[in-house]
């Protein structure tokens, strides 16, 4: 297969709203065919989370309120980079510290999450930190947060039978746990 021959073109695009977290962007792309076509892409800077393992092997978890789910979730600590320039492995660290008051000795960057290509060009760099030394957490004023601590086991399973539903702690997790007991990738 030649990937050339699906290549969309950027022709020219506006934005149509830029708000605090996204930027609505049509842009008009010039298909294989030759045809154009509208696209609407949710523009944002990227974010990082972090799958912070202690010495047990227990996750460290976040429970927060998640207004357009209309419910609480269990996430792993995570937060948007400030800008499309912060490095993501500081950002990490400082959404580690905000939310859960933990520092980390050994850092390991997993994967980058592109979360919804389809329209979106957010991507989130997922790390697994280790050597954990527990600080006081300092969230942003805007932010409410409860920490837990689950086996990674637990986590693992709660994910398979789709109890934990956040598509980026679902996927760091299962990268966690494939680290942690098959020994793959290392």
């Amino acid at each position: 297969m030649n990937e050339q021959n699906l290549i969309e073109k950027y022709v020219d695009g506006k934005v149509v709203f830029d708000g605090k977290i996204i930027r609505l962007e049509h842009w008009n792309v010039e298909l294989p065919n030759g045809h154009i076509a509208l696209r609407e892409v949710a523009c944002h800077p990227g974010a990082s989370a972090v799958v912070a393992l202690d010495e047990e092997n227990n996750v460290i978890l976040v429970h927060q309120y998640r207004a357009p789910m209309h419910r609480v979730t269990l996430e792993i600590p995570a937060g948007k980079l400030d800008s499309a320039q912060e490095d993501p492995f500081f950002c990490a660290q400082r959404e580690l510290s905000e939310e859960t008051g933990l520092l980390a000795d050994n850092w390991d960057k997993l994967t980058v999450l592109e979360t919804t290509p389809g329209f979106c060009n957010e991507r989130i760099h997922i790390y697994l930190a280790t050597g954990l030394k527990q600080g006081e957490t300092h969230p942003d004023e805007d932010e409410f947060v409860a920490t837990t601590r689950m086996p990674l086991k637990e986590a693992a399973a709660k994910v398979m039978d789709g109890t934990l539903r956040d598509g980026k702690t679902a996927l760091a997790i299962m990268m966690a746990y494939t680290r942690v007991y098959a020994n793959i990738n290392e």
